[in-house]
């Protein structure tokens, strides 16, 4: 097995992310795209790439629950709890936004989209930028999310700065979304 934590180009592709880069990576279903939440111009460049409006909001993925803490202050331990139980699919949980979260990163919204990512690539880079980072589909606005690197190629060429290594997990559909508060499921996984 890959100890993706130690793999030369996932090292590189953490690297870019620290400087305000955007990498396109595998994910549970299909490639993101990814860069700092705290970054302002690499979202910037993200929603550009996308031709996605900000008001959208963007979901957040990271390797561990303790990576989200500052968007977690003022949750019970039994909503925590619930984006820790073992789901048989990947579930990105929309969280209160308790004013931690960016503009750019909400949007329009009164909550920010969080997803602990089990795919083995995806975390290691969360791992190693020590940090939650954007993830969004790899594609432009309207066309079909990227399922390989080529398709992100074709859709970006080289206007992202690193093409991570890997193959996309096993999930044949787009993260279910949640309300954590409500449970009441806003897109179907």
């Amino acid at each position: 097995m890959i100890n993706w934590c130690n793999h030369p180009k996932v090292c590189r592709a953490a690297t870019l992310l620290q400087n305000e880069g955007v990498v396109a990576y595998p994910t549970e279903a299909v490639w993101g795209l990814g860069c700092d939440p705290w970054s302002e111009a690499a979202v910037g460049k993200i929603l550009r790439l996308k031709r996605r409006a900000e008001a959208k909001g963007l979901i957040l993925i990271a390797s561990h629950i303790d990576q989200f803490a500052p968007f977690l202050r003022g949750l019970d331990e039994d909503h925590c709890a619930r984006m820790l139980a073992d789901y048989s699919k990947p579930i990105t949980w929309l969280v209160p936004d308790n004013g931690t979260a960016p503009d750019w990163i909400v949007g329009e919204h009164s909550t920010v989209a969080l997803r602990i990512t089990a795919h083995p690539v995806a975390a290691a880079l969360c791992t190693l930028f020590a940090g939650p980072l954007v993830s969004t589909s790899a594609n432009p606005q309207g066309l079909p999310a990227a399922t390989n690197g080529l398709k992100v190629k074709s859709y970006f060429g080289q206007s992202i700065d690193y093409l991570a290594p890997g193959a996309v997990g096993s999930s044949r559909q787009a993260s279910e979304i949640r309300n954590l508060i409500t449970s009441e499921v806003i897109r179907p996984g």
